[in-house]
């Protein structure tokens, strides 16, 4: 929502709508035509589009029965529950930012999913469980047209057998209603009809099935995330022990020591989830150690510890300490001299991180192109090793000095998890 907040509308004495910035006023020219003004709340403003004042305008749209905000993971669960318990035909829009997901129903049953994202199109989707390679993906795109889709371009031209898309289609639903239902922020709306043209596949997943799995997996990956923090973590076998009966030795076998989670999971042809679950086993079992991904290049250390010093700012605003923390970070780059130069031009941002092409230019200025990504490394390092130090305390007490409650969760301690990240850009 935090891109939302930046949309701004003034309305003036008047009652005249004045757009304060360029994706206000771009928002605002998309939707042309006649509003009729709905009753509402002071604090907000509901129009429905109703006419054809300009030639072109669209047919009045679906009723709204539904609409609200997001406000945190499991939220639409409730909504969704209603849905189905009600036996509603419509369509659900979960909108966060530029992402877009739906879900049609019918009674009982969500018979297909629609998102904007890019990484759950059906080509990212075929990709993932290994059904396609990234040049066959390009290939297709290529040859797509607006009446030819990708799924049907990739079976004609013998790239995936059409049991398999069809199998992956209703993959690519279940993946886009899942992460409705684990939504943390947004709006949601639920519209009382839906184009029946914007279904690409008609599926048939119970509603009642889709929650309880949807349920699972937010109470699953909490585990999950302590052993497996991301797609990108790295899986190896201990030595001397033996393999795992049954279901897990598929996973097992693909294991290498150097590919990710997420490539696992396209030499399986398996999803990630479902790669995940049984990693988890593996390390449970003690079969199976998980490892840090190693930076690839300096693009990929800035990644890491953009995301340690995110996570340490995050835990620190949580704990009303963010400011304190903020002082004695500037305080600290200002004192040791070389991170005034590293960081000229290149931030922090609100959440703590850094652009990393301004990063890796200053750099290269201070170092020289041979040593700069090896001494960026190290200052990363550094920097994010002061970071926690400071965040520690704050995260013991609160502002007015009381110990602060223990966590709830299933995550590791922070302190476990910055380590792992930036782990490979210590010096060696």
């Amino acid at each position: 929502m935090s891109e939302e907040r930046n949309s701004l509308v003034r309305i003036d004495a008047t009652g005249t709508a004045h757009p304060l910035d360029l994706r206000s006023s771009k928002l605002l020219r998309a939707r042309q035509g006649m509003f009729e003004l709905l009753p509402a709340p002071e604090h907000l403003v509901v129009m429905r589009h109703v006419g054809k004042e300009v030639a072109g305008d669209a047919e009045t749209g679906a009723a709204l029965r539904l609409a609200g905000q997001i406000t945190g993971p499991g939220a639409l669960c409730d909504v969704v529950a209603l849905v189905g318990q009600a036996g509603w035909s419509g369509e659900l829009v979960a909108v966060d930012g530029a992402a877009r997901r739906s879900l049609f129903f019918e009674p009982g049953h969500a018979v297909g999913a629609r998102s904007s994202v890019e990484g759950e199109r059906i080509g990212e989707v075929l990709y993932r469980y290994g059904a396609l390679s990234r040049a066959q993906i390009y290939e297709t795109l290529a040859a797509t047209a607006p009446d030819a889709r990708f799924g049907e371009v990739a079976v004609k031209r013998g790239l995936v057998p059409r049991e398999r898309l069809y199998q992956l289609l209703s993959k690519q639903a279940e993946e886009i209603a899942y992460q409705v239902l684990l939504a943390s922020e947004g709006m949601f709306y639920f519209l009382d009809r839906f184009d029946e043209e914007q279904i690409a596949s008609r599926q048939n997943l119970p509603v009642h099935a889709l929650l309880m799995e949807g349920v699972r997996r937010m109470d699953e990956l909490r585990y999950f995330r302590e052993r497996i923090p991301s797609d990108q973590h790295v899986p190896a076998r201990v030595p001397d022990r033996g393999p795992p009966p049954g279901e897990l030795r598929a996973v097992y076998d693909a294991i290498d020591g150097q590919r990710s989670v997420a490539e696992l999971s396209r030499a399986t042809g398996q999803g990630e989830f479902e790669t995940t679950r049984a990693l988890f086993q593996l390390v449970q079992s003690g079969r199976v150690v998980v490892r840090a991904p190693g930076p690839t290049g300096a693009a990929g250390s800035i990644a890491l510890f953009n995301e340690a010093i995110a996570s340490i700012l995050s835990a620190v605003d949580g704990a009303q300490r963010g400011d304190e923390v903020r002082w004695q970070l500037a305080s600290f780059a200002a004192g040791v001299g070389v991170y005034d130069t590293l960081f000229r031009g290149a931030g922090p941002a609100a959440d703590g991180t850094f652009d990393a092409e301004k990063l890796v230019e200053n750099a290269t200025l201070i170092a020289g192109a041979a040593k700069a990504e090896a001494m960026l490394s190290q200052w990363l390092y550094e920097y994010t090793s002061f970071a926690m130090f400071v965040a520690e305390p704050c995260l013991r007490l609160s502002p007015e000095g009381a110990p602060l409650s223990k966590r709830s969760d299933n995550q590791p301690p922070l302190s476990k998890r910055v380590a792992e990240l930036v782990g490979p850009l210590a010096h060696k």
